[in-house]
């Protein structure tokens, strides 16, 4: 099965993307970030999510990502489906922090349960297909969006249609260049939405 060991994302200035990083949200080696030159603009066509378990939670998060430099998209808010909120990164990648849970249980912590990885597609049956012939099993499916069962794995991974995915993001969907991001896990491919994986072992991702 494939998996994903780790996300790089590819920054212009990485000292100060991994300090934002660890400012933010305190990641760890599951999100790393190198240097990179390649022309991109708009939107990138993912986002990664950080799943908490509580309201309180979701704002901690948010609120510190702000006062490290993000730009907010979206603020902390109520909605139908539970409480989140979404920021863009200064090195661009745009970052969703939610929850399900309507109340806090306990006092509010800067700490996430989960990381997801979106990943914008033009057609999902295609790019469905790709990931289903490459070993992974999808877990829920409807409509544009499918979660793959991704196992022990780290993080996550998801397909979204790329128009919605931007519109949950709040953002225009135009954009173009690289998507600045490399998925590390245990096979190394492009997707059919240019989304290049490489290969990365356990102990590099720790």
């Amino acid at each position: 099965m494939t998996t994903i060991e780790a996300v790089t994302l590819e920054v212009a200035d990485e000292a100060s993307a991994a300090a934002f990083y660890r400012e933010a949200f305190g990641l760890d080696g599951r999100v790393r970030v190198r240097q990179s030159d390649a022309p991109t603009e708009g939107f990138r066509g993912f986002t990664l999510s950080l799943t908490v378990s509580q309201p309180g939670d979701a704002a901690a998060l948010l609120d510190a990502a702000a006062a490290a430099g993000a730009h907010v998209i979206k603020p902390p808010a109520k909605s139908l489906w539970g409480f989140g909120g979404t920021v863009q990164a200064p090195d661009g990648t745009i970052w969703k922090v939610a929850t399900s849970a309507k109340k806090d249980t306990r006092p509010a912590e800067r700490r996430f349960d989960g990381i997801v990885l979106l990943l914008g597609a033009e057609d999902v049956g295609a790019s469905k297909r790709f990931y289903v012939e490459h070993g992974l099993t999808p877990g829920k499916s409807f409509g544009s969006y499918v979660e793959f069962d991704t196992g022990a794995s780290p993080i996550k991974l998801g397909l979204y249609k790329r128009r919605a995915l931007a519109k949950d993001a709040g953002v225009p969907e135009a954009g173009g260049g690289s998507h600045r991001v490399a998925i590390g896990g245990d096979a190394a491919f492009t997707d059919p939405d240019g989304f290049a994986w490489e290969v990365l072992s356990r102990a590099a991702a720790n």
